[in-house]
């Protein structure tokens, strides 16, 4: 073997050619899933930036999200002390987990039953940064579960039946109420939080109808962070 693929050597790879693959949220330490690669997984991983698995059951390769649009890109890529298990540290779009979940571990041991509750939240770091983005992950997983309800089961489900123009027209009414709350924020605090949550609430429905995630919205607020706002404006063709 050449010395470019030293790597991949160090690497145990079971009977079958495959190792163990954690995906790990980068920004909240959350275990989002664990899948199996094989030698041209992990290679494709590296050389395109996004977690590839292989599937036991399809025989085939696997790019995460690619027909949903929840991408693992990959920050970094490590190995664990016995040299069997790879752990991606990625960057999640949208729910990890095929069910629409935040990530694969929401079944709960409970008196010798296994039982369906919440996903596994990310370990807190005792900053309301990491709680917030907890707070959003949760509601865009069961944003993305509403997509298959019954219409007459859910809020949003209904809207989602509706159709788009009916989504936007929410967005709208609720950048009204927020607009006549904030006029006399002063005399009633709780209700222009109120209305803002509305709105962010119904700005997450569309873009879940559209795929798109909040995450997507947070790494485009990252990207800006410590740009002039002036700069980012005329970078956009921005104008007043």
């Amino acid at each position: 073997m050449s010395a470019e693929n030293d790597w991949l050597d160090a690497v145990k790879w079971d009977a079958q050619g495959l190792v163990v693959a954690i995906a790990q949220e980068m920004q909240t330490g959350e275990i989002l899933m664990q899948a199996y690669m094989n030698r041209e997984a992990l290679e494709t991983t590296l050389r395109d930036g996004y977690a590839t698995y292989w599937s036991r059951s399809r025989s085939k390769l696997w790019r995460k999200g690619e027909s949903s649009g929840h991408l693992q890109a990959v920050e970094e890529i490590r190995l664990d002390c016995d040299n069997d298990t790879v752990l991606l540290r990625v960057r999640q779009t949208g729910p990890a987990c095929h069910t629409g979940r935040a990530n694969c571990f929401f079944q709960r041991l409970e008196d010798g039953a296994w039982v369906k509750t919440e996903p596994v939240p990310p370990a807190r770091s005792g900053e309301s940064a990491s709680a917030g983005r907890e707070v959003l992950d949760r509601v865009a997983a069961i944003l993305e579960e509403r997509k298959t309800a019954p219409a007459e089961d859910s809020y949003v489900a209904s809207l989602y039946a509706k159709g788009r123009n009916k989504i936007l027209e929410k967005v709208g009414e609720e950048a009204t109420e927020v607009l006549l709350a904030a006029k006399d924020g002063e005399k009633d605090r709780e209700a222009l939080v109120s209305e803002t949550a509305d709105l962010w609430f119904h700005c997450m429905v569309m873009l879940a109808e559209q795929g798109l995630s909040p995450e997507a919205v947070l790494d485009e607020l990252d990207r800006r962070f410590g740009t002039s706002g002036h700069t980012e404006k005329a970078a956009r063709g921005g104008a007043g």
